[in-house]
């Protein structure tokens, strides 16, 4: 695994986690307990092309970023420090969230499946698909699946293009997904959600806070995240909206995340809401404009 040395985690919190917080022991264990050779090619989508805006980027200073086996064997190790003030209680804010009992849960983006072995406990008769575009991570997820005797369907695949069929799901779900995608990328995400969604079901997200973002700087430099700024000056509420979800609401979360949620209306709140858009026109903001 290669870091980079121009992010400030390099420089100054690198080498804390790895002398003070990391079980170097631990990762080393997990790296060589796996075919990571075989799994990943059993994992991989043939079909599927990487974008640039993931291909080409660095993410939290890893050369690479997730299309490596070191990005998929730390992330785990790495994030329980932070996601203050403890990232089982920050990620449990997604599932407090939801209103309904879903029968078919995707979760976007869902790394190494932390968030997606939560909702399997939570809804243990659900059908829960977790979709990532990193097969080393949907690895190391299926690894974590296996350990805790949880049955998940893990595919590769794009979250803004899933390929799955239309009003498959009643509940869509993502963490710390969009501070990771360009905007457009993020909006183009809520649409593909919106249309894989039954009628009355529900989108939840879990991301930082971007209210605090806009207003603190070094936080967005201690990691290298290239699209945290975008992010940061963006409204998921405001994207949802656009994206024809309902019943929209964003809401802060332990102070550094937040909660958004939206639903799916019906066939007529959806044309009510498309008339209320065109009254507003004028209003749009310029990133929902064709």
């Amino acid at each position: 695994m290669t870091l980079q040395q121009d992010s400030l985690f390099e420089r100054f919190l690198a080498p804390i986690f790895e002398k003070f917080l990391i079980d170097k022991q631990a990762l080393k264990y997990l790296y060589e307990s796996i075919d990571w050779q075989a799994a990943t090619e059993r994992l991989n989508n043939p079909t599927v092309v990487y974008p640039d805006y993931y291909a080409k980027r660095n993410f939290h200073g890893i050369e690479g970023g997730y299309l490596t086996i070191g990005a998929a064997v730390t992330y785990d190790a790495i994030t329980q420090y932070v996601l203050p003030p403890n990232e089982t209680m920050v990620r449990q804010g997604l599932l407090q969230t939801i209103r309904s009992q879903p029968r078919r849960i995707l979760d976007l983006g869902c790394g190494t499946g932390s968030s997606t072995l939560l909702l399997k406990r939570r809804f243990p008769q659900a059908e829960v698909i977790g979709l990532d575009l990193s097969p080393y991570m949907l690895v190391a997820a299926e690894q974590k699946a296996q350990q805790s005797g949880l049955h998940v369907i893990w595919r590769h695949g794009l979250a803004e293009a899933t390929g799955l069929p239309a009003h498959a799901f009643d509940l869509v779900t993502t963490s710390l997904l969009f501070h990771e995608t360009p905007a457009a990328i993020a909006q183009a995400i809520l649409q593909e959600s919106f249309r894989l969604l039954t009628v009355g079901g529900e989108f939840v997200l879990l991301d930082g806070n971007q209210a605090v973002l806009r207003h603190t700087e070094w936080l967005n430099n201690i990691f290298e995240e290239p699209y945290i700024r975008e992010y940061a000056a963006g409204n998921v509420s405001d994207w949802l909206k656009a994206a024809g979800f309902a019943a929209v609401q964003t809401q802060d979360h332990w102070l550094l995340h937040q909660l958004s949620r939206g639903a799916k209306p019906l066939a007529n709140e959806e044309s009510e809401s498309a008339e209320a858009i065109r009254a507003t026109d004028g209003l749009t903001p310029q990133w929902a404009m064709g």
